[in-house]
């Protein structure tokens, strides 16, 4: 009887979902991710259609919503995240804001060498090298577009002061892999300025999406993904991510830069990097700039996805911290400044690029601000952005109070 009874809600609900895309255009679905032991919140995990190159990211707090397209409700939905088990499952059977628990895993290091066989295991620094080297085979060649959402906070002494919020295109063309995209800023949902210090007003920054796009490691090549003798690796662990191993790798560049790498066991794929810069009581890892500001802390986040055995982007993250001195003499500090910037890829196009809308308009020495269109409400009711955290409510709600 119980069984019967769940199956005729599975039916209704079906209906009830095909009525509703039918009448919308697209199909729903939320919740909550969180470790099943623990019930501490997954932030940053995938939410995607299997099959497919459509998806989304769940936020700091776990939540995520999830916008299908009509066409793909048959795909069944993946929600992967490094170090747990993956999760499939058919649209239909989502609860409206369903808590969802995710069980970790990990393997012991020599699981992922084949047994039986007289094979010296790689050093933390070979395996680093070997990733490295296997950057033009893991890496796309071929022209592919990424379509993604920004979030552009910007904090002065504790305060906040900026809050940008838009979606953009981004154009990858052939053997592009040092050189960068061409962008199409599409739409703009926030756009809150107010009462940032003065000094701003002599230097012009430049537009957020240009700052993340020249730290990319894997494109530019820098940082700690060389395996070069500057740093001292160790392997952490084995997770897994999808259906894959993952070295865990910690790296250290004494005195201020720590890193660490995850990396593919079989393909050697980088699939998350990550860096943190900062500085050392009075020793600091960067110069004073001409303009009277110095970088005093820095932390980067790279989240890469596989399709087609290849890898491309899918999440960034970059926070810095800078001093900003009265004057290029004096140690007097005018104040402090904290922008934090965030890419969520939600599509990737790699075929049939030619039938896919792109028009670049991004004006790199502007700001985005400056090129936003009036809001477009119908752009954003379906559009896979992040879901919006407790804390950024609260700062959106001040910021458009004083606007």
């Amino acid at each position: 009887m119980m069984l019967y009874k769940k199956f005729i809600l599975i039916l209704l609900y079906t209906f009830l979902t095909i009525n509703l895309k039918a009448q919308t255009g697209h199909q729903t679905i939320s919740g909550k991710l969180v470790d099943i032991d623990s019930k501490e919140p997954l932030p940053f995990a995938s939410i995607y259609l299997k099959g497919t190159t459509i998806g989304t990211t769940s936020n700091t707090e776990g939540y995520f919503v999830f916008h299908i397209p009509a066409k793909k409700t048959n795909h069944a939905i993946i929600i992967s995240m490094m170090g747990y088990e993956k999760l499939e499952k058919i649209p239909a059977l989502f609860l409206k804001e369903e808590t969802i628990a995710l069980s970790p895993i990990s393997f012991e290091l020599n699981e992922v060498f084949i047994p039986g066989k007289a094979i010296k295991p790689l050093t933390a620094r070979e395996i680093v090298k070997k990733a490295h080297r296997s950057i033009p085979k893991n890496y796309p060649s071929e022209p592919y577009l990424l379509e993604g959402f920004i979030r552009d906070l910007q904090n002065e002494d504790g305060r906040y002061v900026e809050y940008l919020e838009y979606a953009t295109k981004m154009y990858y063309q052939k053997n592009s892999i040092k050189s960068a995209p061409k962008v199409e800023l599409l739409e703009v949902r926030r756009s809150y300025i107010n009462d940032k210090h003065p000094w701003n007003d002599q230097w012009d920054r430049k537009n957020s999406i240009v700052d993340l796009i020249e730290d990319d490691f894997i494109r530019y090549d820098y940082g700690p993904i060389k395996g070069n003798k500057k740093w001292q690796y160790k392997i952490e662990g084995v997770l897994t991510f999808d259906d894959t191993k993952v070295y865990q790798i910690s790296a250290i560049n004494r005195p201020f830069q720590k890193a660490t790498l995850y990396i593919d066991t079989k393909s050697f794929a980088f699939v998350r990097i990550e860096l943190v810069i900062s500085t050392l009581k009075n020793r600091n890892y960067s110069s004073r700039l001409t303009n009277g500001q110095q970088e005093v802390g820095y932390h980067l986040i790279f989240e890469y996805q596989k399709i087609n055995d290849k890898m491309y982007l899918k999440y960034q993250k970059e926070e810095d911290i800078w001093r900003i001195y009265e004057g290029l003499e004096t140690r007097n500090v005018l104040f402090t400044k904290y922008p934090k910037k965030e890419l969520f890829i939600n599509h990737v196009v790699i075929e049939k690029l030619e039938e896919y809308p792109f028009k670049q308009n991004l004006q790199k020495h502007k700001s985005i601000e400056s090129q936003a269109k009036e809001f477009n409400p119908e752009f954003w009711k379906y559009y896979n952005a992040p879901r919006e955290t407790q804390a950024l409510s609260k700062i959106a709600t001040e910021l458009r109070k004083i606007n």
